[in-house]
């Protein structure tokens, strides 16, 4: 596919309908301009009928005679302008990516070349509030599933020439366009040439959503937590090129991947800076007790009613006794059982449709929850502690699935070792976490190591005559 164009019509058409097999979405007119044979390709459904009938059926069919194939496309090209995405063809491979991207593409009889035209007018979803970032007094935009048009949002917000947009193509079969987003002056060089060479690797045949990429721009070794991270907003993202990092668009996906990415920047918000310092340093910390909270909370409640029940006062220890005797199993079987409805629960909200959402947390709260208390199954305090650690781990949605993974760690841990096996499990959580890096960015930055000038944006949060005159960028962190 990767040949050259037939300079004869008859059969430059003939073998293009042979590589794509005839589908029946292609779309060929065939016509005479200037006195030459012509063809204009283009598939059904990725154009604007109306566009390309004002902008290049009557311009073209309106040609005086030329003497040749050359002498027309040369006037085409320097006397008509028919769009403003004017690219020239010279392979099939680039023809019929282009054609599947929504331009027409004109050939002629006796031409090596042809010329492709931006006239792009397929469905799509437009530009919406995000679902899983939503705010207060922020924007309420997010990205769309079109890259050109979440290129825009972000070119919107920052109007400078020193804002880099480089589109790339991925996936020999998907042909996936990707843009490459950065500050020129911001981003660290290695970073960026570190990044590129990344996404060389990628020989996917398909690449449908961020997560088909993110593996290849983060460390190989084991991380329990991800070094790069994804947000749908386009002011977070452009937050974050002012800091140096480096974004990916792909099309057909409504997310950007951030990279490299800091694990405070999970508690961060775009209300935050919206607020009071004061305010903001408070709601920052609740959500830091709340991530303690929900990885910890049943497995310290299950270690110290099996193994130290001498950490707990008389009366809070009748009653967890009393509340348990009951109880047909152990208080660790118990928690994980209940942990494992919730996740089941969880997962079919999320899968089923959305009427039926209402339908799942009838069932779930009001008969299976209750009905496990009531018949004993499940104790009262349990249930509390547990429900306690899931909505904590709402608050910071970004970090949810090693927050699910760990959570049943921990609890096994306890359950079976007490708080010492808690203790052991957070060392080793601890080390992996500190040990995470992406391209020489510590994960666990500006905390370990610890930078002094970082900490006005995470254990607080300064007012911005203080943030204003710090210039701040992400090579600060770099080791």
């Amino acid at each position: 596919m990767n040949g050259e164009l037939i300079p004869k019509l008859k059969d430059n058409i003939s073998h293009i309908k042979q590589l794509c097999g005839n589908t029946s979405d292609l779309l060929v007119n065939e016509f005479v301009t200037g006195g030459i044979h012509c063809a204009l390709l283009c598939c059904e459904g990725m154009v604007s009928t109306s566009v390309i009938t004002e902008l290049i059926f009557e311009p073209i069919t309106d040609i005086d005679a030329k003497k040749d194939s050359e002498e027309l496309f040369h006037y085409i090209k320097e006397e008509l302008l028919l769009s403003t995405d004017r690219p020239e063809v010279k392979d099939y491979d680039t023809l019929f990516r282009l054609i599947d991207s929504g331009f027409a593409v004109l050939i002629a009889e006796g031409m090596r070349t042809a010329l492709a035209f931006g006239v792009q007018g397929y469905q799509s979803r437009g530009v919406q509030e995000p679902s899983g970032e939503g705010n207060v007094m922020g924007a309420h935009e997010g990205f769309a599933e079109t890259i050109r048009t979440s290129m825009s949002q972000i070119r919107r917000r920052l109007k400078t020439p020193e804002l880099v947009m480089e589109l790339m193509v991925k996936g020999e079969k998907s042909r996936t366009d990707i843009c490459l987003c950065y500050m020129k002056d911001r981003v660290p060089d290695e970073l960026l040439r570190r990044i590129k060479g990344s996404l060389n690797e990628i020989k996917l045949e398909s690449i449908l959503s961020t997560g088909y990429i993110r593996p290849f721009v983060e460390s190989q070794r084991f991380e329990l937590f991800s070094s790069n991270g994804t947000t749908e907003r386009p002011d977070v993202l452009c937050s974050k090129l002012i800091e140096g990092r480096v974004g990916l668009l792909v099309d057909g996906v409504p997310y950007a991947i951030v990279i490299p990415r800091l694990f405070c920047e999970s508690f961060q918000t775009l209300d935050d800076y919206a607020f009071k310092p004061y305010y903001a340093t408070f709601i920052r910390w609740i959500k830091y007790m709340a991530f303690i909270l929900s990885i910890l909370l049943p497995a310290v409640y299950t270690a110290i009613v099996m193994h130290h029940p001498e950490l707990l006062n008389s009366t809070l220890l009748m009653i967890l006794v009393e509340a348990e005797r009951k109880a047909p199993l152990s208080i660790m079987t118990e928690s994980i059982g209940v942990l494992l409805m919730y996740e089941i629960i969880r997962e079919a909200g999320v899968r089923l449709p959305k009427p039926m959402g209402g339908a799942v947390s009838i069932v779930s709260g009001l008969i299976i929850g209750d009905a496990a208390v009531q018949s004993g199954l499940i104790s009262t305090p349990l249930l509390t502690m547990t429900a306690l650690a899931v909505m904590s781990g709402l608050c910071v949605p970004e970090l949810n699935p090693p927050i699910t993974v760990l959570r049943f760690a921990f609890l096994i841990a306890g359950g079976i070792f007490g708080l010492f096996g808690i203790s052991l499990l957070a060392c080793a959580v601890l080390v992996n976490v500190c040990a995470t890096e992406d391209y020489g960015f510590p994960y666990t930055a500006p905390v370990s190591p610890f930078k002094k000038s970082g900490m006005g944006d995470t254990a607080i949060r300064s007012g911005f005559r203080k943030m204003q005159n710090r210039g701040f960028t992400v090579e600060e962190y770099h080791e």
